[in-house]
């Protein structure tokens, strides 16, 4: 099969960056309260620093699309190709502009790009992943010469006050239930794109994607994180299940949510997953130069660290790179955006491998990249 090589990389923050006494100015305040929560989450997080679609007054200011149409075409003005010749386009969200029709069409129109083979993956954080996954397979069949992947987030719209004030039976007293609100305070947008070749780029640094591996686990794990489910214990009911949508909305079932109980399962789940590559003799934890992780919380690194130690497979933390706590947790786009800022701002060099983990809290998915650094 043919190798594989991710030759350029973009990536789109919308407005300007908003520290953590900034951001209910942005997303409102809830029935005019200041949260409670807002403090404890935010230390547990670590971020320091996020972008939002979204204006003060709640408006839309970038579409999801523009920020992914954003992203390729810097990927696309930093690669070795004309525009018009990449053959496929593969895109993941969490959730799109629109219900229908599919994300990827509303970017290859953005775009403007013709007659390309396209992709859209669903998910959240690994959907991104599912989307390279697809285009490092077409490239490897030989079916393309190249590829564009774009991962592209937008979560303020769901974070933003109205949402929480118009959920009135799903907060008594004016409360928001710690599920619905926790993620108020990890989530933040952005996008990223990868350009896929099957040649390293003429001039710089290109990474081999050498393989990628993903277990899911949505067979053994309840749902932890979720839109469309009023998070009642034994509703079986849909949101587009309800009478009107505005019914929905207001028993609270167009809320994103997080089972916070069930959150935990998520670090040993990647370790294990790792562990597994090891014993198939994918990857040893002393051959890794760098490792980007997109743990959402600086509370998970600890956790992650304890069990890679107890593990015997400690990649040591002067070889971890994130860039979350300025960044934000931008969901399926932050390993995009993290190997572009890697990739500009870290000193590596031909022959160095980059391990790459991006754990999902959906329903428990974990996905692996191996990559090794060539020069053109």
């Amino acid at each position: 099969m043919n190798d594989v090589f991710i030759t350029s990389t973009g990536a789109f923050l919308p407005g300007p960056p908003i520290d953590n006494e900034q951001v209910e100015d942005v997303l409102g305040l809830v029935n005019g309260k200041k949260s409670k929560l807002k403090r404890r989450i935010l230390k547990s997080n670590g971020i320091q620093k996020r972008h939002y679609a979204i204006d003060a007054e709640q408006k839309t200011q970038f579409q999801n699309e523009d920020m992914a149409v954003a992203a390729a075409r810097q990927c696309l003005e930093r690669s070795f190709i004309d525009p018009s010749d990449v053959g496929m386009l593969s895109v993941g969200t969490t959730q799109g502009d629109m219900v229908l029709p599919g994300f990827g069409s509303l970017v290859q129109a953005g775009l403007e790009i013709p007659s390309v083979e396209l992709n859209t993956s669903h998910g959240i954080c690994s959907s991104s992943m599912m989307a390279l996954k697809a285009a490092f397979n077409s490239l490897r069949l030989d079916e393309h010469d190249n590829a564009l992947v774009v991962g592209s987030e937008l979560a303020s719209r769901l974070l933003k006050k109205s949402r929480y004030e118009a959920a009135t039976e799903a907060i008594c007293s004016e409360r928001i239930d710690f599920d619905a609100e926790f993620l108020r305070w990890m989530l933040s947008d952005g996008a990223g794109a990868f350009l896929l070749q099957n040649k390293p780029a003429p001039r710089g640094k290109s990474f081999r994607i050498n393989w990628m591996r993903s277990f899911s686990h949505a067979d053994a794990f309840p749902t932890c994180m979720s839109v469309g489910h009023s998070g009642k214990k034994g509703e079986t009911k849909r949101w587009q299940d309800y009478t009107t949508y505005a019914d929905a909305e207001k028993d609270g079932a167009i809320l994103i949510r997080q089972d916070v109980r069930l959150l935990e399962n998520i670090v040993k789940l990647g370790v294990d997953g790792f562990l597994r590559l090891i014993e198939e003799g994918q990857v040893q934890a002393d051959d890794v130069d760098h490792f980007l992780c997109h743990y959402s919380s600086h509370y998970f690194r600890g956790k992650i660290v304890e069990m890679l130690t107890a593990g015997g497979a400690m990649i040591p933390e002067e070889k971890w790179y994130t860039n979350l706590y300025e960044r934000g947790n931008t969901g399926c786009a932050s390993l995009f955006i993290m190997l572009d800022e890697f990739a500009r701002t870290q000193d590596y060099k031909a022959g160095d491998t980059v391990f790459c983990h991006v754990p999902e809290s959906g329903r428990f998915n974990t996905v692996y990249v191996h990559l090794t650094v060539v020069e053109g």
